[in-house]
């Protein structure tokens, strides 16, 4: 009887143990992917990655512009992150250099603390210099906030991007549902070169 009494006082802590744990399962799926079932192929993130620079031109006064001035344009259409306590978020996405994809990278990034839920956005990273763009490439895994800082970019008045003074090496846009967001950041997302044909 004692036996049975003190496993209903502790039922709260043993579900509580239980969201727990499958969160932490979550977050190590999320972060540690492995070889995926559910990996895009090359075609589909290159047709997501075109949806979403296409939409980036439409909705960002001179996006377009600043993109060609840049070495390299890193895309992410779709990094989800989840989590209960504790979190990671993944997606994948293309390099693109001269309007041709020349890679398929990965972003992962794993965090602590007061998260709860579902969330997805997509990352554009731009190297304004060919010598980011090549340390980035030549990385085994490239970190934000380790192997380089982004400069997350605002709109002005007018919805558009005074290109002529954005002076950093690698800078950044990072869109949710209602589109371009400003008070996130990327700091400690990392980014691996990914085999895709």
């Amino acid at each position: 009887m004692e036996i049975v009494g003190a496993m209903r006082r502790n039922a709260p802590v043993s579900r509580i143990a239980i969201a727990w744990l499958c969160s932490v399962f979550l977050a190590v799926l999320l972060v540690f992917p492995g070889s995926r079932a559910d990996a895009a192929s090359a075609v589909e993130i290159d047709a997501k990655v075109n949806d979403l620079l296409t939409r980036f031109y439409k909705d960002v006064g001179s996006a377009k512009e600043l993109s060609t001035k840049a070495k390299g344009v890193l895309t992410f259409p779709s990094v989800i992150k989840a989590g209960f306590g504790i979190g990671g978020e993944f997606g994948e996405g293309a390099l693109r250099i001269n309007d041709k994809t020349a890679e398929y990278y990965s972003t992962v990034a794993a965090s602590i603390g007061f998260q709860f839920g579902v969330q997805s956005r997509a990352v554009i990273l731009m190297f304004m210099t060919d010598d980011a763009l090549t340390r980035f490439r030549s990385s085994d895994g490239w970190e934000v906030g380790v192997d380089a800082s982004v400069a997350l970019v605002t709109i002005g008045a007018g919805g558009t991007i005074d290109t002529t003074n954005i002076q950093d090496p690698v800078i950044g846009f990072i869109f949710g549902e209602k589109g371009l967001m400003y008070n996130l950041s990327l700091e400690g997302s990392k980014m691996t070169k990914l085999d895709k044909k």
